[in-house]
């Protein structure tokens, strides 16, 4: 633990220099464990990276709160886009708040001041000290771990077998991943079964602003989606070949990060293309390309789109969740790097369409732009990533380890 209390000190700085940019002081506050008002009660602690972590697993939260009516919820994420989804379920009986920092004396405080009894962390987020730290059962679902992660926890296998060994009840998302935390140490008691939460994902059904609705015909619109730095320009230059090919075909470009959109804006304006943006409510009228460039309205552009590039795969980013396009009925295209998401990837070979540069990504939505193909691929793609999880089982084998029954105070 020693060599991690010093790179995560190191990190600290930098994290609360950050918060201090982006939030001020009451961010500042949140991240060393404070802020906010505790319900006088014992809670549970809910954790999620961000938006996709968040949204996968909470069929499994909002399951637990109707089988736990006694239980209250502190739920935490590590950034704003996933703070502000989960404020906007408005779910009875859990507080957001953002995730402390995974200092001792801080994850002390904060689960002091929320009386926390258990905790719920999701796919990678394996903090130490919370681990620990917490009074009561450690629960993982979704559990990530890949062999590159797998190797970072092998130089220190103290560590990596106390940690695992504290687990009380881990589903991977994966078998891979699985056999992975047994090698370190996982008890086999703690073994759940493997379970991908993002296939139990449940497309809402957004309100579509009349502008948008009369703008993008879903089967004349494309979405790329969660793109990087180093992606739009693919994107932008594919959707020019592709355009020539068919002048109905519209654009929306969905970069992963919001606050990236003036530099996307721009890659598209020095290729004589016109932008309007969404963060600026600018109608989309005849621009060459809609720039949804805010946080949390991916439902939207998925239920706009007929076609989407799923992100992050033509660049080293490991590639986004296929799922959330998938249960949209959206017919896919992706690059090569998936292995953030391999298994649902496997799935749907012979149904999405690998691409691997501008040229292939304006012959994939050519391919696909006759609407019985886009319809039949999109079909082809929600079922072949159609949930296979026992969601009854897997809550009851979370309930199970959780304090039988918590008193209000």
């Amino acid at each position: 633990m020693f060599v991690y209390r010093i790179l995560v000190s190191l990190l600290a700085i930098v994290a609360l220099a950050s918060a201090l940019r982006r939030g001020g002081p009451a961010l500042v506050r949140a991240r060393l464990g404070g802020g906010g008002t505790p319900a006088p009660c014992p809670h549970l602690w809910w954790h999620g990276a961000s938006n996709g972590e968040l949204a996968s697993a909470r069929p499994v939260l909002e399951a637990v709160l109707r089988a736990r009516p006694d239980l209250r919820v502190v739920l935490t994420a590590n950034t704003a886009t996933g703070l502000a989804l989960a404020r906007g379920w408005a779910l009875d009986r859990v507080t957001v708040r953002p995730a402390p920092l995974d200092l001792g004396w801080v994850t002390r405080r904060f689960i002091r001041r929320w009386r926390v009894v258990a905790h719920v962390t999701l796919e990678s987020e394996l903090w130490p000290h919370r681990i620990r730290t917490c009074p009561g059962p450690v629960i993982v679902l979704g559990a990530r771990m890949t062999a590159r992660t797998a190797r970072g926890w092998a130089r220190l296998p103290r560590l990596a077998a106390e940690l695992t060994g504290r687990l009380s009840f881990v589903s991977a998302q994966d078998q891979g991943a699985a056999d992975r935390l047994a090698a370190f140490g996982l008890p086999h008691a703690a073994r759940g079964p493997v379970a991908d939460l993002k296939a139990l994902y449940t497309p809402p059904r957004p309100d579509i602003p009349a502008d948008l609705a009369q703008a993008f015909a879903r089967e004349t619109t494309w979405l790329a989606a969660s793109t990087h730095e180093g992606e739009e320009e693919i994107v932008l230059d594919a959707h020019a070949a592709a355009r020539a090919a068919d002048p109905a075909l519209r654009p929306i470009l969905a970069p992963r990060h919001a606050r990236r959109g003036d530099a996307v804006a721009a890659l598209a304006q020095t290729r004589g293309l016109t932008v309007a943006r969404r963060s600026r409510n600018e109608t989309p009228g005849d621009a060459d390309i809609y720039l949804a460039d805010t946080m949390g309205e991916m439902p939207l552009w998925y239920a706009l789109a007929g076609r989407v590039f799923v992100g992050g795969t033509l660049v080293a980013r490991g590639g986004h969740t296929p799922y959330e396009p998938a249960a949209f009925g959206a017919a896919l295209l992706h690059g090569p790097d998936v292995a953030n998401h391999a298994a649902p990837f496997a799935r749907l070979e012979g149904i999405a369409l690998p691409v691997r540069n501008a040229s292939e990504l304006a012959q994939g939505l050519a391919a696909l732009a006759p609407p019985g193909r886009q319809r039949d691929a999109g079909a082809r793609a929600k079922a072949a990533l159609r949930a296979e999880t026992d969601l009854d089982g897997l809550v009851q084998e979370i309930v199970t380890r959780l304090p039988q029954h918590v008193e209000e105070t």
